[in-house]
């Protein structure tokens, strides 16, 4: 059986989600990824900011 990949983090009694976005670098055209581990209602913000 398949395992899921877990999205979100529970420590004590706080949740958190980890976002990961795909980013273009503007000088060499290649992909990044950036990753940040934040509140569930902040990851809307996070994905829309270039």
């Amino acid at each position: 059986m398949a395992k899921k990949a877990v999205a979100s983090l529970q420590t004590g009694s706080k949740r958190l989600t980890k976002a990961i976005k795909m980013v273009k670098s503007p000088k060499t055209g290649a992909y990044t990824f950036v990753e940040a581990i934040m509140s569930p209602e902040e990851v809307n913000d996070f994905l829309s900011k270039n």
